[in-house]
């Protein structure tokens, strides 16, 4: 089974980048481009443990649904979401944090198998495994100019300074 790893830094705080990667309404936003949208089970806020959130998104040309729940969970270390149906044979998605001291480490680990058998092996060879590599890039690109964002916007409110920061 594929295993793809993305390691992101942040200059964030774990609560904010926690919360921001479980969130529905950020995670819709962070993929526009896909038009994904959730259409049952949690559809906006945080999600949390045992809840699962029905997805439709335009990949590869066609439109997929995806349904995913949150298998475990442990506030603001991780949480796992694992598909419950969709077009893979298995899809797992393990969401880990750590304090750098400075900041967070956001760690995730993308566990994946086509169906199809040699077929799907051969997909995920071609070019499967490179598109979600990029689809999690960008959605942690996206993540980590938002967190950084918010914990600015924290630590001005924190000190009592007023500015103006765009959101």
């Amino acid at each position: 089974m594929p295993l793809i790893e993305v390691q992101t830094k942040i200059n964030a705080d774990l609560e904010v980048c926690f919360d921001l990667a479980r969130s529905i309404d950020f995670h819709k936003e962070s993929l526009k481009h896909t038009d994904e949208i959730p259409i049952a089970g949690k559809t906006f806020g945080l999600i949390e443990l045992n809840e699962w959130v029905s997805w439709e998104a335009r990949h590869l040309g066609f439109v997929q649904h995806l349904t995913t729940k949150i298998t475990d969970f442990e506030s603001p270390n991780y949480f796992v979401g694992e598909m419950i149906f969709g077009a893979f044979k298995t899809l797992k998605h393990e969401h880990l944090f750590k304090s750098t001291g400075v900041g967070t480490l956001m760690i995730d680990k993308f566990y994946f198998e086509s169906p199809y058998g040699f077929v799907g092996k051969f997909a995920n060879w071609l070019f499967l495994k490179k598109y979600m590599t990029k689809l999690l890039s960008i959605r942690n690109t996206a993540l980590k100019e938002r967190a950084e964002i918010e914990q600015l916007k924290k630590n001005l409110k924190r000190r009592n300074i007023k500015g103006y920061l765009y959101s």
